[in-house]
Order: structure tokens, then sequence, then C-alpha cells
């Protein structure tokens, strides 16, 4: 069960020290009312569930998508992005994975998993970040090359960091040709002037994210998302302190990080009929609709904490042959979700999934008909789906609990 629509206190700079800790620890409570489910016997792991029979649940029910727009902005950060690739330079993925200064370890977390690892410790046990949102360079370029970007088949994480407040992605090598290695990079959105252009810290949740093409769409909670552009990659001075964020005289600081990655574009949200706007909880990348998919964190009976009421998923089509939305876009479909507590969203083909993260659950529906229920992992989060030409198609997904943080592959077809 993810944190949401708080004020997280949580960051570890690029050299993987945690540097605060929390006053409350929101966790703890609610391990104490029994949402976590149970424990192994061995180091506090989650129990791995075994692939069950389906259960029903109710079908979605279907609301009008002309109801909900996006209106895109590609252009507002143009000048001062360029103006840092020139004055800070730049990087390529490829070269950046040249440099990757973390290990991941092998991990199994479900008896059906394909594929499974683990973070570096000062990932897996930092109490001041957490995992959220998962995408590949299969969602960014399709099967062509195996799904290599730049040269390079990769999966990236994304978390969310509070001190200072911040956000970033794991970039993580997944290529036999390559060591099992990953790097951090600094999400930042650009100020300044195009003479003397800088940067600051991205302050949002990142709870979910969608690379498609060049361009890495990462959700926003309260308005709709933000976009920011893997090739343009901005490189950094790793000296400095780790409190130091943006330019100092001609040289660029981010908290230690090698990279940060800017923000070139926003896309905002509305919601026709004084309806109530969307929670951007977490998103993923359709491609063969070619759309991107959201849905909300809702609950029940949370006191304030998080939103409550009716559960919404909602498809976005990108504009006609291209990566980028229209000025202004309009949804092709939009769902009343008979469940709560959804931290993570996937479609594909017309069929979607939805991870229940309260109940441990993750539920499919074919587009018509009631849903098919199958038992999940607890504190998961994002879903992404991984189209592969020569295998089955894979659902990789993760948890967020510090200390139990792996990131993981399931065959799509034993959760259809």
């Amino acid at each position: 069960m993810s944190i949401r629509n708080l004020e997280p206190s949580m960051t570890s700079d690029e050299s993987g020290e945690g540097v605060s800790r929390r006053g409350v620890d929101r966790r703890a409570v609610l391990r104490g009312a029994g949402l976590l489910g149970a424990l192994t016997a061995s180091g506090g792991a989650l129990a791995a569930p075994a692939l069950a029979d389906p259960a029903q649940a109710a079908a979605p029910s279907t609301l009008d998508p002309t109801d909900f727009t996006l209106t895109a902005d590609y252009s507002e950060y143009t000048t001062r992005v360029e103006a840092l690739l020139e004055q800070a330079g730049s990087a390529g993925v490829s070269e950046v994975m040249d440099t990757a200064n973390h290990d991941r370890t092998e991990a199994r977390v479900l008896d059906d998993q394909v594929h499974g690892f683990r973070f570096a410790s000062s990932d897996e046990n930092d109490p001041d970040v957490a995992p959220q949102g998962i995408t590949t360079s299969r969602d960014a370029v399709g099967t062509a090359g195996n799904g290599r970007y730049d040269g390079r088949q990769v999966i990236a994480v994304s978390f969310y960091n509070n001190s200072p407040k911040g956000s970033r992605i794991n970039l993580i090598d997944w290529d036999a040709n390559h060591p099992n290695s990953y790097r951090r990079i600094l999400l930042v959105e650009p100020i300044g002037t195009a003479a003397e252009p800088s940067f600051q810290d991205v302050e949002i949740h990142v709870g979910g994210i969608a690379w498609y093409g060049d361009l890495l769409y990462v959700a926003d909670t309260g308005s709709g998302m933000r976009v920011f552009d893997m090739s343009r990659i901005v490189t950094t001075d790793t000296g400095g302190t780790k409190d130091q964020i943006g330019r100092e005289g001609d040289t660029f600081y981010a908290h230690n990080y090698a990279y940060v990655l800017p923000q070139v574009g926003r896309i905002d949200s509305e919601v026709a009929g004084g309806t109530e706007k969307l929670v951007w909880s977490t998103i993923s990348l359709d491609r063969v609709s070619r759309s991107i998919v959201m849905t909300e964190y809702r609950c029940v009976d949370c006191d304030g904490d998080y939103p409550e009421g009716t559960t919404r998923a909602v498809r976005f089509p990108f504009a006609e042959g291209k990566h980028t939305f229209a000025g202004t876009t309009t949804a092709t479909e939009a769902l009343d979700v008979p469940l709560h507590y959804l931290n993570g969203v996937a479609s594909h083909n017309g069929r979607w999934w939805f991870n229940d993260s309260h109940n441990k659950t993750l539920h499919h529906w074919s587009g018509s008909g009631a849903m098919t229920s199958k038992p999940w992992v607890s504190w998961g989060e994002s879903l992404s789906y991984w189209e592969d030409a020569d295998g089955p198609d894979l659902l990789w997904c993760l948890k967020e609990e510090k200390g139990d943080r792996p990131v993981f592959a399931v065959k799509q077809g034993d959760y259809s």
C-alpha cells in the first residue's frame, strides 16, 4: 500500500547515503494495523503467493471519455534545455550506462516469476526514498533490436526523494552483454534564462512512468504528467555539497549526481462538468493502441489521508504517427473501476490489468465480462507491459517497502 498524497520525507544522494529520517513512520502504523501481510521467517521478506485459480470481480463500467481532456505544452522549456546541454554538457543513455556505479542482485518474489532483481543496499534499505514507477526500453522502441535504445536494453524505475525533496530514475542495464548495474539520474525542472540556465528539483511523487520514443512521461499526481527527453541528459559536477542544486557561477551541481534529466514539457488534465479532477497515481504505455493509460489510487474510510470515492481509469491517445500528444487531446476510453488501492495499471490490445496493493491482488479485464483476480504481492507498485517477439510477453512490477524492494516480471499469459 503506497503512501500517497502525503508529504514524504525521503531521499538519497548519488553516493547512496541516506541524509534524513522521517519524524513519523506511517508504514509502521499500517504494519501494526495488519495491512502488510504475513512475513516469512527469513529476513522479514514477504511471502511469495502461489499462483491460484482466478477469482471473479465485477466488470468496470464505462464513463463518457469526452469528459476527459489533456492540454500539452512541449515548448515552455526548450531554450533553457538547449542552453543547459550546451553549457553543462550532454550524455546519451549508452554513455550513462557505461558509467553505471551501483550493482543489482538476483531476487525471487513469486514462484512463477521469469525475472527478478534487487537494488543495492543503499536503495533497498534507505528509509528516505521509495520506488514507484516502471518502464523499459521495450516501451520506448518496441521489439526491434531486442528493445534497445541507444544500443542498450534498459529498465527505468522512478524514486521519490525527500531530503532535499525531489525525484529521480534508476536506469538499469538489462542485457547479457553488460554488467548487472545501474545508474541514478536526477529529474530536474529548468529555470533561469537561455543566457544563464539553471534547474531545480522536481518535487512530485513520480507514481508512474511511461517511455515512448525519446520521451519519458511522468505522473504528476494532482495535475497530469511531466515530460522528459531521454536523448537530452545533462552532465553535472559531482562535487559540492549534498544540498547543492543548479547553477553556481559556471558550474552545475545536482546533489552529487553526475547526470540530470531536465523537464521538456508538461501535460495538464481537465475533467468536464465540474467533476472531480483525476488523481494521476500511476500510468503506463499501451504500444498497440499508441496511448497512455492512467488510474487513480483511491481508498475506503481513509480519514482524509487519501482520496476516496470512485476509481477511474482513462486512456489518452498520442497524436497520429508521433510520440507526443496534440495540443488538446480527448480520451478514447474511460472506466469506472470497482476497485480501490490501485498502484499499478497496464493495458495491451484492449485488455487491462489493475494492481490492488492493499488486497495483494492483480486484476485482469479482457474488455468485456467480469474481471479475473489472482494473488499478487504486498506493497506492489506500477506495472509495465513488455512485448517480446521471440518469447512470452511479460508484466513487470516492483515493490516499495523498505528492505523489500525487488523488481520482477511474470508471463502476462499467466495473469490473463
